[in-house]
This record gives C-alpha cells, structure tokens and sequence, in this order.
C-alpha cells in the first residue's frame, strides 16, 4: 500500500525521467539536423526560417529556446558545438540530466 507521499515521490522521479528523455531526444536530434546541408526543409524548419507570419497569441516556445536553456550555450555555440560529435555527445548527457532538485 503507497501513502500519498510515496506516490508523490514516484510521479516526480518519472517526471524528472520523462524531462531527461525528451531533453536528451531534442538535443541528439538537434545536433542530427544542424549538421545537414542548407537547403534542407528540417533544418530551416529548426531554425524557424520558413516564410509566413505567425499565430496570433503568446509566441510557442522555440526549440531555439529549448536548446539554449538546457545547453547554457548560446545558438551558435550549440551549433559549432555539434559539428564535434564526441563533444556534443557530452553536451547531451550534461544537459539532460536535471539540476534543480524536486522536493
């Protein structure tokens, strides 16, 4: 039998989990399509590039933003950063692991 506090502890150990996985999914994915050429349509969909004018509202939150917070770099240090796979490897891993403490 779980006591509410066992249970909150479990649901926020899988939260810090889930927020690892997709950090870590993001960022490799990130360094995947950064390398690719120019013209391609993920890479200028990554860089927000495409023409067009956006939603009415609060703007979404961009994956620039997502990149930057979790890397503590700026975008184009992310960027000369994944062309050194090892390295950006190690930037992946640093960066998906969490750093503020639940509790």
């Amino acid at each position: 039998m779980h006591f509410n506090g066992d249970l909150r502890g479990l649901l926020k150990e899988t939260e810090r989990n889930l927020l690892e996985s997709v950090a870590a999914r993001k960022l490799r994915f990130f360094g995947h399509i950064v390398r690719k050429t120019a013209d391609c349509l993920e890479k200028k969909i990554v860089e927000g590039s495409l023409p067009g004018k956006r939603a009415q509202g609060r703007p979404r939150t961009a994956w620039q933003d997502n990149i930057k917070a979790w890397t503590g770099m700026t975008l184009e240090e992310a960027v000369r950063a994944t062309e050194n796979r090892e390295h950006w490897r190690m930037v992946v891993r640093d960066a998906a692991k969490p750093r503020i403490e639940y509790g």
